[in-house]
């Protein structure tokens, strides 16, 4: 049964999903109109080869209830940006899925150990697990422990094949990945504002920075990142990794022991205070969640909020998928748009 479950959901998740890097006006809509269907049907129809552009008339915002939306808001904004907290996922979310016509990289996929019989035993680690993760008939209790099995089995394959940290340097430095217009807004304005970020990724937080140093050039005092860490000797070798390990299941606010401050150049924490994840958070009731996948919702999960605004990145795929993304999401970015809106809503918010 396990067999063939598992072919089934391999076969699934071979069936491609073509995309593209779109031209879009910044619009909103809501769900259900004769514009968004029209919308859906062109993005899709577009969708023939990689960098197709569709007609500005496009929406590149899509709110699914209006009404809710504005009464999270004034919610928020009657209590005040003390009281709030940003949540983001990193891949696809922070960082874009088409960079210059060409699928984006993930932090995992970027990495090259400079090993190419692990790098290969890596890859083949992925070819089987991945149609597991994205399986839907897998119960979460099942798929839990095999996403267990494969980040354990990926992470020793990093400490055997002998990754070292100038690796990373090398890999990001060659990656095919890059942020979303508008991120270096929403952060500066964040930390001016002195609202924490918490950066949420079951990949691996020393990419995660080197990532933001080589494609931003900063770091940001307000910002935390719950991610796989690992732990380097003097020479940069690869020992193995830090505290608990978080896969795609159980990337949420259970996890904040894990919160780290980002390092700048010579490895100093830059950080505002001395604050760890659950501190810096706590009494913080309002949340304004980021996310590319419906699974990233679950990244609030040991929130006791009052109030949370989600906002979906949909990336690919739209006219299947829509219809779910605005019921899920309070807003949805469609097409690898941009960062504006989230940076309108936090001005807005802060008025």
């Amino acid at each position: 049964m396990t067999h063939t479950r598992a072919a089934l959901c391999k076969a699934l998740s071979s069936m491609t999903i073509s995309s593209g890097k779109r031209s879009l006006q910044e619009q909103v809509v809501a769900p259900g109109s004769r514009s968004t269907a029209t919308a859906a049907s062109q993005m899709d129809s577009s969708e023939t080869k990689l960098g197709a552009t569709v007609a500005s008339r496009v929406p590149q915002i899509v709110i699914g209830n209006p009404e809710e939306l504005e009464r999270k808001k004034r919610a928020i904004k009657a209590a005040g940006l003390s009281s709030l907290q940003v949540i983001a996922d990193f891949d696809m979310t922070l960082t874009k899925y088409m960079v210059n016509g060409t699928r984006g990289q993930s932090t995992h996929a970027l990495l090259n150990q400079g090993n190419a019989e692990y790098d290969l035993k890596r890859q083949q680690l992925f070819d089987h697990y991945y149609p597991l993760e994205t399986c839907p008939t897998i119960p979460v209790e099942q798929k839990t422990k095999l996403m267990e099995e494969w980040w354990g089995k990926t992470h020793n394959l990093l400490v055997e094949g002998g990754l070292t940290f100038k690796a990373i340097q090398t890999s990001v430095a060659n990656a095919v990945i890059g942020f979303r217009s508008g991120v270096v807004e929403l952060l500066e304005i964040l930390e001016a504002k002195s609202v924490p970020v918490l950066i949420f990724s079951a990949g691996l937080a020393d990419i995660i920075e080197e990532v933001m140093r080589q494609k931003l050039h900063r770091s940001f005092k307000n910002i935390r990142v719950v991610s796989n860490r690992m732990n380097f000797d003097g020479d940069g070798n690869l020992l193995g990794f830090k505290g608990k390990l978080i896969h795609v299941l159980n990337k949420n606010e259970h996890s904040l022991e894990m919160a780290a401050p980002l390092h700048d150049d010579q490895g100093h924490e830059v950080v505002n205070n001395a604050k760890n994840g659950y501190s810096l958070v706590r009494d913080r009731r309002n949340v304004i969640l980021l996310g590319d996948h419906i699974g990233d919702l679950g990244m609030s999960d040991g929130v006791d909020y009052d109030n949370r605004i989600t906002i979906g990145f949909l990336n690919e795929n739209i006219n299947s998928w829509l219809s779910t993304y605005t019921t899920a999401f309070d807003i949805v970015v469609l097409n690898d748009g941009a960062m504006t809106s989230v940076v309108d809503l936090i001005q807005e918010l802060s008025r």
